[in-house]
């Protein structure tokens, strides 16, 4: 599937949501892990066109990009502003109260997409099942009385959808979840265009695991790009909303610089082939 979507935020190419709205298809990560650069978020909305941020509850760093945000100068309807709820918060009240404080932290009025960030509930006398009806339900009036724009999951199996669909209304907008060369889920990605839910991937460099494999560097010697850049690129071109993650600002020029050449499609089922299973982030194939 080529690179879809016509012009979005920023310029970047966006790609329909059931909702109704438009996703960019290439956003900003931001983590917990390997620390949080201010300077880094604002190079990414001032000087790359970036309009899509990703964060989370758990990463601590929602009010650090409310300044970010603020600072930038772009108005908030140009913006993309995904968050997720983290399973401490799981359940009907927990999340409606997590949402409203989300927002307070990101000093936002509403959220563009609100995502329940992974399968497993770990509420004692409850099933994962259960608490994520109960949990899913929540999201369904938030979605409703508009404090979030779309709604979505976070790192669920077609296991996960397939029981949602049959415990609630809506179906999730979108579901993020881990997809590099060594991890393409090409079934579960087959299964939520299907239902008409985006597929967006996190990890796209497979924490640098991908970068230094000889087909990737082959590959950019080839297009004249970087590793960085044909993994980011090929992602887009699978049709993933992608979104790499670093608080480097030359890094996050390089990751945005993929809209001006396309990878041949042998060259697309090379990488295609690199797949081996491999996580390097959660898995949640155990969880039921």
């Amino acid at each position: 599937m080529a690179a879809a979507g016509g012009p979005g935020l920023g310029g970047v190419p966006a790609v329909p949501v059931a909702s109704g709205h438009s996703i960019p298809v290439l956003g900003l990560g931001t983590s917990h892990r390997g620390g949080y650069s201010h300077g880094a978020v604002l190079h990414a909305l001032r000087r790359c066109g970036i309009r899509h941020i990703d964060t989370a509850k758990r990463y601590g760093c929602e009010s650090l990009l409310q300044r970010a945000i603020r600072d930038s100068g772009v108005k908030r309807e140009h913006l993309w502003i995904t968050t997720k709820l983290w399973h401490t918060d799981y359940g009907y009240e927990n999340t409606k109260k997590a949402c409203l404080e989300s927002c307070e932290r990101l000093g936002v009025e509403y959220l563009d997409l609100y995502l329940i960030h992974w399968p497993d509930a770990q509420v004692p006398g409850k099933s994962n099942r259960e608490v994520r009806a109960e949990t899913w339900r929540a999201m369904e009036e938030l979605y409703e009385k508009g404090l979030c724009k779309s709604i979505g999951v976070s790192n669920f199996l077609i296991s996960h959808l397939e029981q949602l669909k049959e415990d609630c209304v809506i179906t999730p907008h979108v579901n993020q979840v881990e997809y590099h060369p060594f991890q393409r889920p090409q079934e579960l990605v087959d299964y939520c265009r299907s239902r008409d839910i985006v597929f967006e991937g996190y990890c796209p460099l497979a924490k640098g695991e991908a970068l230094t494999h000889p087909t990737v560097i082959e590959l950019a010697k080839k297009y004249g790009r970087t590793p960085a850049q044909i993994c980011i690129r090929w992602s887009i071109q699978n049709g993933i909303v992608t979104i790499p993650k670093s608080t480097k600002a030359e890094r996050i020029e390089e990751n945005c610089k993929v809209f001006d050449f396309t990878i041949a499609e042998d060259d697309v089922e090379i990488l295609n082939g690199m797949h081996d299973g491999r996580h390097v982030s959660w898995d949640p194939s155990f969880i039921v």
